[in-house]
């Protein structure tokens, strides 16, 4: 019996591979960043100076949605790490696509916030479960990030094609100040969110900042970024946009939990506000400075294929922080002119959205994203044989030899084997 060059076999027929499974096979740690985009809409609806109850209403949709997607993200991930271990294997390996692992962090920090402001006011969820959650969170960020770092460390990395999107974000410090929206500040438990958040933050800032220093060196030496990575110049607002908005806020809280449980000094709350705003005022300004840099290039240099969509959602949760930062500044200095500035963003965020949820779904419909080819899901499919040439011909039910220059994935012993040809070598997994 003989196969075409290439082709994939089976001992008897090749089998059809169902486009759930080419689904299942194809999904990546890329679908994360559509759920943050989306927290991305109510987090900055819910920064509106004016918001009317219909307004809330469709926060709480997007919040919804929002779920659905996580859900949806994490099952799947999960399905396939059990259908096809060596495809996450690979996946959480792999150089480009293994940076959007530790965004499962991130989105669940945008679950977090969008439980504190529709669940809890409506009676659906206590603070004792939000503060359970917050310290969820932290754990999860400890346990995602630092293993990821160790694995992205452990091979050398090219600055010539370094991207922002490579920085691991922790965004501890927004999520506490969160919390502290619900957990009073009499309570002895915020003193403990509020130096976690402090601490975090700090440590993500700092982290992301030599990043950033390094994506100045990268364009010095290449120009602009290109194709899918100029989406990854709006990553580089995240860390200071965030960070500004999450000191800000923490030193708001710390002038009413320092006194009221008698830390440090009794003006030590007002001296961390006033040096919170100042530092949030700094860090507002480069954040700005890195959108206006990504957005003036970035019609010229990316690429328009609908294939790369995904990488176009950097568009939205990234701005998140600077936006929101717009409104507190106006509530801090009584600049109605901020007020006006932030609705324009927070439009004009909720337009990108629309924008690129539609394309999401036509390149999902036309099977340009997540969706692996039949010789993909084959290749990691424990009875899958592929036959690379023309010499190996027949198969006799039992064990495959590999005969000439061709390849075979093979099952033997209940154990996988992948063996390519590469010159004399032999690639086991």
């Amino acid at each position: 019996m003989s196969h075409p060059s290439g082709s994939i076999s089976t001992p008897t027929d090749q089998p059809k591979i169902s486009s759930l499974a080419r689904r299942i096979h194809g999904w990546s740690w890329q679908a994360f960043p559509i759920g943050m985009g989306t927290g991305a809409v109510y987090v900055t609806l819910s920064g509106l100076k004016s918001r009317s109850p219909a307004l809330v209403t469709l926060e709480a949709i997007f919040y919804f949605i929002n779920l659905i997607l996580f859900s949806l993200n994490c099952s799947t991930l999960l399905i396939q790490a059990i259908v096809y271990p060596r495809q996450a294997w690979r996946l959480i390996k792999d150089p480009v696509k293994g940076i959007f692992v530790p965004l499962v962090v991130l989105s669940f920090a945008t679950i977090i916030i969008g439980t504190i402001n529709y669940a809890v006011p409506p009676g659906y969820v206590s603070v004792n479960f939000i503060y359970g959650l917050f310290w969820v969170y932290v754990t999860l960020a400890v346990v995602v990030c630092f293993p990821m770092l160790m694995i992205w460390f452990n091979s050398p990395h090219d600055l010539t094609t370094f991207t922002p999107a490579w920085a691991f974000l922790m965004l501890v410090g927004v999520v506490a100040f969160n919390v502290l929206k619900v957990v009073p500040a009499s309570d002895p438990r915020s003193i403990g969110v509020l130096l976690t958040g402090y601490v975090f933050q700090g440590l993500g800032f700092f982290m992301t900042f030599f990043y950033i220093c390094i994506y100045i060196i990268r364009i010095m030496i290449t120009g602009f970024m290109d194709g899918h990575q100029a989406n990854g110049a709006f990553v580089a607002c995240g860390p200071p946009g965030f960070t500004a908005l999450a000191l800000i806020n923490l030193g708001k809280n710390a002038r009413e939990i320092f006194p009221h449980h008698g830390l440090v000094t009794p003006e030590a709350g007002d001296v961390c506000f006033a040096s919170s705003v100042m530092a949030g005022l700094l860090l507002f300004g480069l954040a700005v400075f890195l959108f206006v840099f990504g957005v003036l290039p970035y019609w010229f240099k990316v690429h328009k294929h609908l294939g790369e969509i995904l990488g176009c959602w950097a568009l939205t949760f990234p701005n998140v922080g600077w936006i929101s930062t717009i409104r507190v500044l106006g509530d801090i200095f009584n600049l109605k002119g901020f007020f006006i500035w932030h609705l324009v963003m927070t439009i004009i965020m909720c337009t990108v959205w629309v924008v690129l949820f539609s394309l999401t779904l036509l390149a999902f419909w036309k099977g340009k994203i997540f969706y692996a080819r039949d010789e993909d899901v084959l290749k990691d499919l424990g009875n899958a044989t592929l036959v690379d040439d023309d010499e190996a011909k027949s198969f006799d039910g039992g064990d495959e030899e590999k005969k000439g220059a061709g390849a075979v994935v093979r099952r033997y012993s209940g154990e996988y084997e992948d063996v390519e040809r590469a010159g004399s070598s032999l690639r086991r997994f």
